[in-house]
């Protein structure tokens, strides 16, 4: 089946309310990143000027870890059926090369996410649980009697290796939206063509055109 004929048609691909949760965490991630950086490495100190001045970006980095870890919760809520491991993800994998190559027709049928996205997903939840609780333990304004400070030293050690780890991750998140076309639209519009979703995630909209065809008149599901 070609994936031309199929461009015209609109298919749901996520709610609002999921769009809404990842521009939020993606805005924070940004702040985050611009402000940590700022108070872990001298020269990038002039970025606290974005914020302020040095007091305000050391006073808003962590309630703005808070705002992502609730937003990142709301999307791993959302996400996670989606993003367990399936049989043809390895094979995905191992025709990684066809898959960066754009042909995609030596490749498995994949669902609403590809074994790249799903990587993306637990690696970014694993470091997030990781910053969160480093975090707090460095976060003197309020817990600075609650550990010793060797074990301050270890947690702002450990913050700092999961959050340039999750920087790094950022930027691969980005390239592969410009890797494949279409998936920019889906998290600002919600929906994407016929023909994207046949192309990248052809076991995903069998899912979704199954599941209109069982309710005859409502909308495709999203999720």
């Amino acid at each position: 089946m070609p994936a031309e004929p199929l461009d015209a048609v609109e298919v749901k691909r996520h709610t609002l309310d999921v769009r809404i949760a990842h521009w939020i965490v993606a805005l924070c991630f940004i702040l985050l990143g611009l402000s940590g950086l700022a108070l872990f490495y001298p020269p990038f100190f002039f970025l606290t000027a974005l914020f302020g001045g040095g007091e305000t970006a050391r006073l808003l980095h962590p309630w703005l870890g808070i705002v992502l870890v609730a937003g990142y919760l709301w999307l791993f809520v959302r996400f996670v059926s989606a993003s367990v491991p399936a049989p043809e993800d390895m094979t995905w994998m191992l025709r990684l090369g066809d898959a960066m190559s754009g042909r995609e027709e030596n490749l498995p049928e994949i669902g609403k996410f590809n074994p790249g996205q799903k990587l993306y997903f637990w690696g970014m939840a694993i470091l997030i649980l990781v910053l969160l609780a480093s975090g707090i333990i460095i976060w003197n304004a309020y817990f600075a009697t609650a550990t010793s400070i060797p074990t301050q030293r270890i947690g702002l050690l450990v913050h700092s290796i999961a959050a340039i780890l999750a920087i790094l991750g950022f930027i691969v998140h980005v390239h592969m939206v410009t890797w494949e076309p279409g998936t920019l639209r889906a998290m600002v519009r919600g929906s994407v063509t016929g023909g994207w979703g046949w192309k990248h995630h052809r076991k995903w909209l069998r899912g979704v055109v199954a599941g209109k065809r069982a309710k005859p008149g409502t909308s495709a599901p999203a999720e």
